[in-house]
């Protein structure tokens, strides 16, 4: 390989020819060999934004002067289109405040500038009026808030609109309810899918929340939160820059100390996430549960068959999709453990795990929302509903007596119960023969459609 030789304060160091990046980023590259797993090209891109950002500010207020910050705009720009994704190598487990990462795109910048022609340096022009103390929790919010809002919610909102059509479609289709996996009273298919639409709706309502915190910036700051180096106006300039770029509405933080030492709203939506996760996981293993068999098994309904599912049973197809979702949903719920201890790693004036909490925090955004819009797209739009699957049982159902309760007493419901179960006949022959009820009364009580309107039959 060829190397040219950088330097940075501490001497001169061989960087790869051709890259972009200098000293300060080979450097990290030599001291955090952990993972190999670098930062989220979502996070670079939402760097390159604030490096952006602050050209046009810097040049604005006249403390660069406009072929620097044309230049630097003209670098930032071509990163965050992903141009020059794999001159990010620095691994996510790298020094705490992130400073490896904004040293990063400061150098990879500077070099792109100048390209066209003029000098600048990382440190003094990119990076100017900034600290990796403020640029990086700024980005966590960044980043994050541009994935809920261009990736999540729309996965959020499409996922629940395909459970509500498919509510309405199955809305004439009556099954045995379950509580504790063993027979219960009758529902509606459309109950039961209503049931997910609410559970997904709410999540929306809870990132929604959450986004309102997650769009006040630490930018501004700089290093402890005193705001040392940036000059007045710098803060809010970036928020107006940042949404005219992204269509969000951010704002300066009301405590830029609160900013750099915590990541509440970073562990906040981590645990919105956490909680969407839960949801993921119920609908996933609800789908499971009612596709179970074909024959041997619940077999409610009947998944799209998408592959092959065993390497020695010829014709097997298995339930993928609610499978890669449940796993999805548990490596959110492990990544939120993460970000929950990461997020009370402030000391003093600086948290200091915020790589942590960006790789983890864009990661669960984007296995939520992928996860979303597979559960929504391959499993509830197209699954087959088994009605004959769905009758015989409902009609043997022994629970459905707790409809005679208010008429014939508890005990004699119960007395009625057991031995339609133990003679595996339907409820309401038995109770025919077992109370003074005639046919007609009971084919009314024991209707499973007028039973999923609840209330006390007449």
């Amino acid at each position: 390989m060829t190397m040219r030789t950088e330097r940075d304060s501490m001497g001169a160091l061989e960087v790869p020819e051709e890259a972009l990046y200098g000293a300060q980023t080979q450097r990290a590259i030599n001291n955090f060999q952990v993972s190999n797993t670098p930062m989220p090209c979502a996070f670079i891109h939402a760097v390159a934004r604030i490096k952006l950002a602050a050209a046009r500010t810097n040049g604005q207020l006249g403390l660069l002067d406009q072929p620097r910050a044309e230049a630097i705009e003209k670098a930032a720009q071509a990163v965050i289109d992903g141009q020059h994704d794999d001159h990010f190598p620095i691994d996510v487990f790298q020094t705490g405040s992130g400073t490896s990462t904004n040293m990063n795109v400061n150098e990879v910048l500077a070099r792109l500038a100048c390209r066209e022609g003029v000098e600048v340096t990382p440190n003094d022009h990119v990076n100017m009026g900034q600290s990796s103390n403020d640029v990086i929790p700024t980005a966590i919010h960044l980043s994050a808030a541009i994935a809920v809002t261009q990736s999540l919610r729309p996965a959020l909102v499409n996922l629940q609109a395909t459970i509500d059509r498919r509510a309405e479609e199955l809305a004439q289709v009556v099954k045995t309810g379950r509580t504790h996996l063993m027979d219960a009273m009758p529902l509606r298919m459309d109950q039961e899918l209503g049931a997910w639409s609410s559970q997904v709706g709410q999540a929306i309502e809870r990132f929604d929340s959450a986004m309102q915190r997650l769009c006040r910036l630490a930018q501004g700051g700089t290093a402890v939160g005193t705001g040392i180096n940036a000059p007045e106006g710098f803060a809010e300039l970036m928020a107006k820059d940042l949404s005219q770029q992204t269509g969000l509405t951010l704002v300066p933080n009301n405590s830029f100390f609160a900013s750099l030492a915590s990541q509440d709203a970073a562990v906040e939506l981590s645990g919105q996430l956490k909680g969407f996760a839960c949801v993921v996981m119920k609908i996933a293993n609800d789908l499971r549960w009612m596709n179970s068999g074909p024959l041997a098994g619940l077999g409610e309904i009947e998944l799209e068959a998408l592959q092959p599912g065993s390497s020695i049973m010829p014709g097997k197809v298995n339930p993928v999709i609610p499978e890669s979702a449940a796993q999805a949903a548990a490596q959110v719920i492990g990544l939120d453990t993460a970000i929950s201890v990461a997020g009370q790693s402030g000391n003093f004036q600086l948290n200091v795990m915020l790589p942590l909490v960006a790789y983890n925090l864009l990661t669960s955004i984007t296995l939520m929302s992928n996860t979303a819009r597979l559960l929504g797209e391959r499993a509830i739009a197209t699954f087959k509903v088994r009605e004959d699957n769905l009758q015989g049982p409902l009609a043997r159902n022994p629970i459905l007596v707790t409809a005679l309760n208010g008429v014939i007493g508890y005990n004699a419901a119960a007395a009625v119960a057991k031995k339609a179960y133990q003679a595996g006949r339907p409820i309401i022959d038995v109770a025919e023969e077992e109370t003074d009820l005639d046919r007609a009364t009971l084919e009314r009580l024991l209707d499973p459609v007028v039973l999923t309107h609840g209330g006390v039959p007449e």
